[in-house]
């Protein structure tokens, strides 16, 4: 098969991440050095393949972005070329524009994609490999909750972004006995709130795998009282739901291909709990702070492992996978197998069991 690829494009999808330009550098120096290809990349992921917005990518354009954070590729959650807006008679219409992202393809003579994205962006990956694309997908999410991979690039660096703000919310909770409530990402799923309340100290954790009673996390923080500590830190992610299956929506983005938007849940957490508990309570949500910025050293390293490991299935002729790591080996798995299966906590898991043992409280 490799005799065959002389040229692949990459591009990135959905929101950003840190280390999406590490997989970008080591997928064009292996594509390049080790396999002596051409590449190039499309701008603002499935809006640069409708538009054909096409870059060279040598090795001048990846050097130096390994700490760098976000994507040079840029990146757009609002395109699907599958249902693409349009608009006729002052109404959207979707219509199915996908042809265009495959002649593209073709004009500019790609012999395979490198998509990099989360479930979304998968989808309308695994949307063209069933079109006859030559795909390879790399799993990028923050969240941590993309199936089939043990890890995605990003959750380290969130993780240790939301530990730093805990760290720092403790000192200010102690000095004026608060109960300091942080919010964090992770969508549907609790990874990012379950390791960074561990790695944080944090008194509760609430996640959306375990609903919660607003009332045993408030009965968790007067012991804490009733023992001489005035304080207390909880972490909340944002798709956390009451036992009722309430979760609080931002808003909703009616142009988006996932057009629910999470968050202020914290805010709620903190009244309620401010309430119940008689302690004063400030809320903190720490956003997209915990996709900015550069990634840490296992993430650059996690990431790269990732850019090469696509260009080495690629050369192997195995498309329509998405590059995996399982324990410590890099490995694929079909797109087919991997969308819309995403990962949650497991209740029952050791670091859940481990913190309940300690006595950190989820509610439940």
């Amino acid at each position: 098969m490799s005799e065959k690829i002389k040229k692949i494009g990459i591009m990135t999808g959905g929101g950003d991440c840190p280390g999406l330009n590490p997989v970008i550098r080591a997928a064009v120096r292996t594509a390049i050095l080790k396999y002596g290809l051409e590449v190039v990349g499309f701008m603002h992921g499935y809006n640069g393949l409708y538009h054909n917005n096409v870059v060279p990518l040598d090795l001048d354009a990846v050097s130096g972005i390994l700490p760098i954070g976000g994507t040079i590729l840029n990146s757009s959650n609002k395109d699907n070329l599958f249902a693409y807006p349009f608009e006729e008679d002052g109404k959207t219409v979707y219509k199915d524009v996908s042809d265009v992202g495959v002649e593209n393809i073709k004009k500019n003579g790609i012999d395979a994609m490198i998509i990099i994205g989360g479930d979304g962006t998968l989808t309308s990956g695994r949307d063209y490999a069933r079109k006859g694309v030559r795909v390879v997908g790399v799993p990028k999410t923050i969240d941590n909750d993309l199936a089939c991979t043990d890890y995605t690039f990003g959750f380290d660096t969130a993780v240790s972004v939301a530990s730093e703000a805990l760290d720092r919310l403790h000192t200010t909770a102690a000095s004026h006995n608060r109960i300091m409530v942080l919010e964090v990402m992770g969508r549907y799923a609790g990874w990012i709130a379950l390791a960074a309340g561990i790695s944080g100290g944090a008194d509760a954790i609430m996640i959306p795998e375990l609903p919660y009673d607003i009332n045993k996390i408030a009965d968790a923080i007067k012991e804490r009282k009733e023992r001489g500590r005035k304080f207390s830190i909880v972490v909340v992610a944002e798709g956390a739901k009451s036992k009722s299956g309430e979760i609080h929506v931002s808003r909703v983005v009616d142009d988006s291909p996932d057009p629910i938007r999470l968050g202020g849940i914290g805010a709620v957490v903190a009244d309620e709990l401010e309430r119940l508990a008689g302690l004063e309570a400030r809320a903190t949500i720490l956003g997209h702070i915990q996709r900015g910025g550069t990634p840490t050293s296992r993430d650059r390293i996690l990431s790269t492992r990732y850019g090469s490991a696509a260009v080495e299935l690629v050369m192997s002729g195995k498309f329509g996978n998405m590059v995996t790591l399982k324990g410590d080996e890099m490995s694929y798995e079909s797109l087919e197998d991997v969308i819309g299966k995403n990962k949650g906590v497991d209740p029952d898991c050791e670091l859940v069991q481990m913190a309940k043992g300690m006595g950190i409280c989820f509610g439940d």
